[in-house]
């Protein structure tokens, strides 16, 4: 559970590390920002969590250190309305996998598990913000909006899939 957290909020920092690179300096910047350092923390706090649970990171940071900044800078290519589209595909998934955690979590052993529940509530929180900024920021409006969010939802399953096990 902590590995495929953990890959997913690296994942996340690389996709608005790949946001910033075509973004950096649009309007939509600063809040892209806010929402990469909120990401930065959920990661730091999942760090800790490996490191006291001895858990190893997933074999394929590598290939999610560039999977996530393309997908962030294909986005942002694509213009400010594609990066939130994004930004709600990839916050949708990851709220619910994390509520799926949170369930399961709650029907073993809440009491042993709250340290681990406390972070996945928390990250999951701020996810819920960075979707619904996204949709305040027009991320329906984006060109093929269905398509593309359903193909990242796609990808994001098959990468919590894919992380779970390797």
């Amino acid at each position: 559970m902590l590995r495929v957290d953990h890959a997913g909020e690296f994942g996340a920092n690389r996709i608005y590390a790949g946001q910033m690179a075509v973004l950096g300096r649009s309007k939509s910047a600063a809040l892209i920002q806010h929402m990469w350092d909120q990401e930065k923390e959920h990661k730091k706090i999942f760090d800790d969590l490996m490191v006291k649970h001895r858990v190893r990171p997933t074999a394929l940071m590598p290939f999610w250190h560039i999977a996530g900044f393309l997908l962030g800078a294909g986005s942002a290519v694509l213009g400010e309305k594609s990066a939130m589209a994004c930004t709600v595909a990839v916050e949708a998934s990851i709220v619910e996998h994390y509520n799926d955690q949170l369930r399961k979590l709650a029907n073993e052993n809440p009491e042993k598990h709250a340290e681990i529940m406390a972070a996945i509530k928390k990250c999951r929180d701020e996810e819920q913000e960075h979707h619904d900024t996204g949709m305040d920021k027009g991320a329906e409006q984006a060109p093929l909006y269905k398509a593309m969010t359903a193909a990242i939802k796609v990808g994001c399953k098959a990468a919590i899939a894919l992380s779970t096990k390797v």
